[in-house]
């Protein structure tokens, strides 16, 4: 088991009514090298949720445990350590660099934490998302689908235990999207990475090994 999601609350603050129930008594797992999608409307708490799991947020009770740690269990410090080790993340906004070329963008995260052969890395990820050719480039001189693949790149040379994606292909036209899907499908297989995906899409929805349904803040 790589993710373990343990009865998990979160409320907000909604100004003027009080406190805001978003997720209520979450729970479920993910296996190693499984893939999972969480649907459902908007509003729905997806988006909390996979915050939650990147321990970009804390939840308000509950346990999420990623490959053996509670990640409650640990303070700013090594909570964004052991995120930068173990989770990729991609957006659906991309969330790239605007300065930084597309190497540069995927090599990144390895130079921030001092990783070992960054440029061999860096250069077999541009290879495996096909943009080789493009490695100059910055993203505001490339198209959303190569934006997206960069960001696809950055998240995976880090070597994740777990990657998460918040709606990958939904700033994508529909061609587009499924290029890019077919890309991250085909690099998490190969990997054998684990992966939660959040998705309005139900077809790439049912490219993962199961679907789980928010409603209302509630896991079915």
């Amino acid at each position: 088991m790589i993710l373990d999601v343990q009865e998990v609350n979160k409320t907000f603050d909604q100004p003027g009514s009080g406190r805001l129930q978003v997720l209520t008594g979450v729970g479920f797992s993910i296996d190693r090298r499984e893939t999972a999608a969480i649907v459902g409307q908007s509003g729905s708490g997806k988006t909390t949720l996979l915050s939650l799991i990147a321990g970009l947020d804390h939840p308000d009770s509950g346990r999420i445990i990623l490959d053996n740690r509670d990640l409650a269990g640990m303070n700013q410090d090594g909570l964004s350590r052991y995120r930068a080790r173990k989770i990729g993340i991609i957006f659906q906004q991309f969330h790239l660099m605007p300065h930084l070329t597309a190497r540069e963008n995927i090599s990144l995260p390895l130079e921030i934490h001092n990783s070992d052969r960054i440029a061999e890395r860096t250069d077999a990820m541009l290879e495996q998302v096909g943009l080789a050719d493009r490695r100059h480039h910055l993203p505001g001189q490339l198209s959303g689908g190569e934006c997206q693949r960069v960001a696809i790149a950055r998240a995976l040379v880090i070597k994740p235990s777990l990657l998460l994606a918040d709606e990958p292909t939904g700033n994508l036209d529909t061609e587009t999207g499924e290029v890019v899907a077919n890309l991250l499908f085909d690099l998490v297989e190969k990997d054998e990475k684990s992966m939660v995906l959040v998705t309005h899409n139900p077809e790439l929805a049912a490219r993962c090994h199961r679907v789980c349904r928010l409603d209302k803040g509630r896991l079915t």
